[in-house]
């Protein structure tokens, strides 16, 4: 099987030749590999580890020119040096100081699909990447939300300023919605996910209410569900941290893919996971990288991908990967022994 068969047998329903095995790296991480494996580009890698990676389309900015440091929404950034690794921080943003609908309709400009450059999609899944499954539109409009705002005050909002989350949400969904549409047209029926993501759990608990998630979130999410399948892909969902409480709502509004399984958190119990959801959606994730990845022993990572495996992938219905981003952090040998263990017992669940 080519690495897009295999994710579309499993996100079918059926047993692939093997457990698919996707890859989230940061630019950092992905280099220390490549260079302890002597790959010269990211796919090489990819090809040498039998990752099943999925590409990412999208198109290119071509709209009004961009002040330094600062993206199509006003947001300014910086890039931040934790020691680990570098990121880019957001660190201010043009919503900041409103304090009605009124006035940000009056002083803001939301960004427009007319800025994009949508021509240059097809020319990305060229050569030995239409093997390989793909990734297109979607969206996570809160995360954008909250620093447009400022994190702190996009909380708030959802208590005291609902006119204001919902009327910025609705925008920011509109631009995703046809951003989404706009992808589609080029490649027709070749997508096969699209990413409707948001950060609902903490590593403890859920950082919303499930009643601010049914008000706020998931109409718009059904909206972009729906669109997904409309034009034959599926829907890759993610959130991080301890979402067990939601995970049947999500699956109410259509989800197909379950991601990342940070399975230290509580309720999120890989075992549990499969017995109750694994015949709704697809499992992706569920490799450690808070601590096994990081800080195990190559035994240790191998471990557990042979546990994830046997928990999650009987009958089908996972797709082996870390989750969420390796981090630079991660040792390249835990990183190579976590897809070599993938490929040895991924053959023989």
């Amino acid at each position: 099987m080519t690495p897009k068969e295999r994710w579309l047998a499993v996100l079918a329903g059926q047993s692939p030749d093997r457990v698919p095995m996707d890859y989230w790296g940061t630019p950092e991480a992905t280099r220390k590999v490549r260079a302890h494996l002597g790959c010269r580009t990211r796919w090489d890698m990819i090809e040498r580890l039998r990752i099943d990676a999925v590409v990412g389309v999208g198109p290119e900015y071509v709209g009004p020119k961009l002040p330094r440091n600062t993206d199509m929404y006003g947001r300014r950034y910086r890039s931040v040096d934790y020691g680990s690794g570098r990121y880019v921080e957001c660190i201010s943003g043009p919503l900041e100081n409103y304090h009605s609908v009124d006035e940000i309709e009056a002083n803001y400009t939301w960004p427009s699909v007319d800025w994009f450059d949508y021509s240059v999609i097809p020319g990305q899944i060229r050569g030995r990447k239409r093997n390989y499954p793909i990734r297109g539109g979607g969206s996570e409009p809160f995360l954008i939300y909250a620093e447009l705002r400022g994190r702190e005050q996009a909380y708030i909002d959802l208590v005291e300023h609902p006119d204001i989350v919902h009327y910025c949400l609705d925008k920011l969904f509109d631009l995703c919605y046809e951003n989404t549409v706009r992808i589609y047209e080029q490649i027709p029926g070749q997508v096969n996910l699209s990413y409707v993501a948001e950060d609902f759990g903490g590593q403890e608990s859920l950082l919303f209410s499930p009643a601010i998630i049914r008000e706020f979130f998931l109409p718009r999410m059904k909206r972009m569900v729906d669109l997904a399948h409309q034009a034959g892909a599926y829907a890759f969902f993610h959130s991080d941290g301890a979402i067990r409480r939601i995970i049947p709502d999500m699956i109410g509004i259509g989800i197909d893919v379950l991601n990342p399984l940070q399975w230290r958190s509580p309720g999120m119990d890989r075992a549990s996971l499969k017995k109750d959801f694994g015949d709704s959606v697809v499992l992706h994730g569920g490799v450690d990288n808070q601590y096994t990845l990081p800080f195990g022993t190559v035994d240790e990572v191998q471990s557990e991908v042979r546990d994830n495996i046997e928990m999650m992938g009987q009958g089908g219905g996972y797709i082996l990967a870390p989750c969420h981003n390796i981090q630079a952090v991660s040792p390249p040998e835990n990183v190579v022994a976590m897809y070599e263990a993938g490929w040895e017992y991924g053959r023989i669940y």
